[in-house]
């Protein structure tokens, strides 16, 4: 009797199942095989094509003695890091004022996602002209009076990633408000009115209350967010090209401009590598605490 229940759960859906069979192994050739083939021939001397001399460690050995490489590492650590807490905070401040019910909601909402829809390229390319000293934010204020009022953060070293930060900070915070948002309204009203009841005040109920029910939404985003800035390339190139000097580069410019410019594969490959690398330190945990946490408990 178990038997038969077990094959018949195997064939229920069984043409969902069917159609699922491209995208699965497109998955495996495409996602799977090229991962592999990238990692194998990072450990090549290979140049303007593959090919396999196998030189060890030695692409990984140029790599982390290139200041330029270095260069890139800290300058995604400095926007990963404040890109990740500004985006997530004033993301859940945004989601906690729509879910106060106000009026033209549905309009608030679809302005504030509408950044989300256009390319980093396109982003990239308006806060270029928005900073512009000659015609951005500089210029505009200076014309109201303030003519010693300087504001030129894409041509500073020192400031260039803020630059950048705005930028994607105005892109992708309306798309985490929308998923705090969602999260927010899966709370179950009856909360709200136990909490009322008692007498605590709205901000300790979402201190002690809703934040830690709101734990896997915040997981998701992070993971999200995360994955996000670890492949940033689309707004760096549009915004600075890496510059001023190499103030801005990041790791993915890295990898381009090694792959298909200095043609040496094999130091792009060992560069991408290690990003691919850095996303799965991202993504394991969260896989352990969405599923692994889940069946341990």
């Amino acid at each position: 009797m178990a038997e038969a229940r077990r094959v018949n759960r195997m064939w229920r859906n069984m043409n969902a199942k069917i159609a699922a069979v491209p995208m699965i192994l497109t998955t495996l050739v495409v996602f799977v095989g090229g991962t592999a083939w990238t990692v194998l021939y990072s450990f090549t001397d290979s140049k303007l094509l593959p090919r396999e001399r196998f030189v060890g460690f030695d692409q990984y050995e140029r790599l982390w003695s290139n200041s330029r490489w270095l260069t890139s590492i800290e300058n995604l650590m400095i926007y990963g890091v404040l890109s990740l807490v500004f985006t997530i905070v004033i993301g859940f401040l945004l989601a906690v004022a729509m879910d106060q019910k106000i009026r033209f909601e549905d309009t608030f909402r679809t302005i504030m996602l509408y950044p989300f829809a256009l390319s980093f390229i396109v982003t990239g390319l308006v806060w270029q002209w928005i900073l512009n000293p000659e015609f951005g934010i500089q210029s505009i204020v200076r014309g109201l009076g303030w003519e010693s009022f300087t504001f030129n953060p894409l041509n500073n070293p020192d400031l260039v990633l803020y630059g950048l930060l705005i930028a994607g900070l105005w892109q992708g915070t309306g798309f985490v408000m929308c998923l705090m948002l969602a999260g927010l309204r899966g709370i179950d009203e009856d909360i709200w009115k136990a909490a009322r009841v008692d007498g605590i005040p709205t901000w300790k109920t979402y201190i002690q209350i809703i934040l830690p029910m709101m734990r896997p939404v915040f997981i998701t985003t992070l993971v999200i967010v995360a994955a996000g800035i670890i492949k940033l390339y689309d707004l760096v190139v549009a915004q600075t090209s890496g510059g001023p000097g190499n103030a801005s580069q990041v790791p993915a410019m890295y990898v381009y401009d090694y792959m298909f410019q200095a043609q040496n594969l094999g130091q792009g490959f060992a560069a991408s590598t290690m990003m691919l690398l850095t996303v799965l330190i991202v993504l394991i945990p969260w896989a352990y605490l969405e599923f692994g946490g889940k069946k341990h408990g």
